[in-house]
């Protein structure tokens, strides 16, 4: 009987493990896709968000008074054994070049590092902010994460022998300990494995890392325990560029540089971990979009530039094709859906349309929306997430009155998030309008975690401070909202969530973390 329980627990922990992989927001937009989207959540859900219990757990000064550095969302590590026991840790990026660890259950700053850059930083402006520009990242699995089980704890890292290697934490599973029995693996045909990822054993030996991309070009490699780098950094970008969008995948890093910064040549970059061989592709207009460039499950390079929205091969950049729209240019990085066992991607137009393409075939899009908001307030980037009963829809944030209207509240007369329903009937996909948000002022991408969409409104202008809100995402209802809590504007590029917890950046460099208090 006890063996039976024992072997049953370890089953069961084991899935745990596996699923936990899933669940952390390693990269701008969550996943390789970019799809804003948090599958699960132990504690988030829309009943959860109609009663009480939600509210601001931490807030801290993460850039010391008289250093003005803008954050990026910061990425997240929600189950991890160090030395010092277990932790769920943050990752945030200031753009001047500093990079701070949290234990994001008790807002404590685990370690933080601020580099110096080679030659310094060039000038800044609002073109070319300098610093650096794009985010922190953890490695990203290239496959669509599972749709369910994604919101388990477990951990993060497998211990290797009796002493461990220096920098990565303590041992507390000897070789020579019986391993837990593996859960049977699940049966799946080949288009299946190749497009949903597969978790990792838990039990083979990884070390865990965050990426950094400092002003002088060079990547950073990071232990998450205490940031330690186990190499010297690698040149990837040359100093002083506009670097977006971050994402590694496949031992393979990946950045946009937008606006001819620091003479740079607009494009994407790809840099091999291993060989330090760098690709570049270049573009004749500036990458779209706030998070930059997606990838498909077979790791496909998706991004737009102009009006192209072109694909890549992986690791080399090599030009594979372009889809394109005519007479107009793309506003927003794209995001990548599955549906019906296909790839599509989505981006919005600077004549406030979404436009969906067939990822296999290159040329017009599939389906387009109608204009539904001025140019000047077109989306930078877009989230997409499927209902419990398989209905795929992507969210849209505009930055002015929409020109569209429906769901309970559609007053967003200064901007909002406008809500659409991707469908794809006998063969013909279609887009039809769901929802439009309350009124937000700037709002960035929003995220949608286990049913809810968190959006914010950046506040500034007159000075009114930021406000986080909380939506049913079928019915665009409000739930919840931050109040005066966050005390002054907001300029982010999105937001993030992990361990049921939801980040914020302020403007004057403050973390606010909302969530459910746990007792300490």
């Amino acid at each position: 009987m006890k063996y039976a329980l024992a072997t049953s627990l370890c089953a069961a922990l084991t899935a745990a493990l596996a699923s936990a992989q899933f669940a952390d927001w390693n990269t701008a937009g969550f996943d390789a896709q970019r799809s804003n989207w948090l599958r699960t959540d132990t504690k988030i859900s829309l009943e959860s968000m109609r009663t009480p219990g939600f509210e601001l757990v931490w807030k801290s000064k993460v850039i010391p008074e008289g250093q003005a550095q803008r954050l990026a969302p910061p990425v997240l590590l929600d189950f991890y054994i160090s030395y010092r026991g277990f932790r769920s840790l943050a990752f945030v990026g200031g753009s001047g070049n500093s990079v701070v660890a949290y234990d994001a259950d008790l807002g404590r700053v685990e370690w933080r590092k601020d580099f110096k850059v080679e030659g310094g930083v060039a000038a800044r402006t609002a073109a070319c902010p300098g610093g650096m520009t794009a985010p922190l990242s953890r490695p990203a699995v290239v496959g669509y994460p599972p749709s369910t089980g994604a919101g388990g704890r477990g951990r993060g890292t497998a211990a290797k022998s009796g002493v461990g290697e220096p920098f990565e934490g303590a041992v507390t599973l000897r070789r020579d300990t019986p391993r837990p029995q593996q859960p049977p693996q699940v049966k799946s045909d080949a288009n299946l494995a190749r497009r949903v990822a597969v978790p990792q054993s838990q039990f083979a030996p990884r070390v865990q890392l965050v990426h950094a991309l400092t002003a002088d070009g060079k990547l950073h490699s990071m232990y998450v325990s205490n940031g330690e780098e186990p190499k010297p950094a690698v040149s990837f970008v040359p100093a002083n560029a506009h670097a977006k969008g971050l994402l590694v995948v496949d031992n393979v890093a990946y950045v946009a540089t937008v606006n001819g910064c620091g003479g740079v040549e607009n494009g994407l970059w790809a840099l091999d971990l291993q060989s330090h061989k760098v690709a570049h592709w270049k573009s004749d207009a500036s990458v779209a979009g706030t998070s930059a460039l997606a990838a498909t499950p077979d790791g496909i390079i998706f991004a737009a530039a102009g009006g192209e929205l072109v694909a890549l091969e992986p690791r080399t950049l090599a030009r594979k094709g372009a889809s394109s729209i005519v007479n107009q240019v793309f506003t927003s990085s794209p995001v990548v859906m599955d549906m019906g066992g296909k790839d599509f991607i989505a981006a919005a137009s600077n004549d406030g349309k979404i436009h969906v393409f067939d990822s296999g075939s290159f040329g017009a899009p599939v389906a387009s929306t109608p204009a539904f908001v001025d140019g000047k307030g077109a989306p930078t980037a877009l989230a997409s997430w499927v209902d419990s009963g398989g209905a795929r829809w992507i969210l849209a944030p505009i930055a002015g009155k929409p020109l569209v209207g429906g769901g309970p509240t559609g007053d967003a007369s200064n901007g909002g998030i406008v809500a659409w329903k991707l469908f794809n009937r006998a063969g013909a996909t279609s887009l039809e309008l769901g929802w439009v948000s309350r009124d937000l002022t700037l709002p960035p991408a929003p995220i949608v975690v286990n049913g809810v969409v968190f959006a914010l409104s950046r506040g500034g202008g007159t000075g009114a401070p930021a406000t986080l809100y909380a939506f049913d995402s079928s019915t665009g209802k409000e739930l919840w909202n931050s109040g005066r809590t966050i005390t002054g504007p907001v300029n982010v590029d999105g937001l993030s969530a992990g361990g049921s917890r939801v980040y914020v950046a302020s403007e004057d460099g403050t973390q606010y973390v909302f969530g459910f208090p746990i007792e300490h």
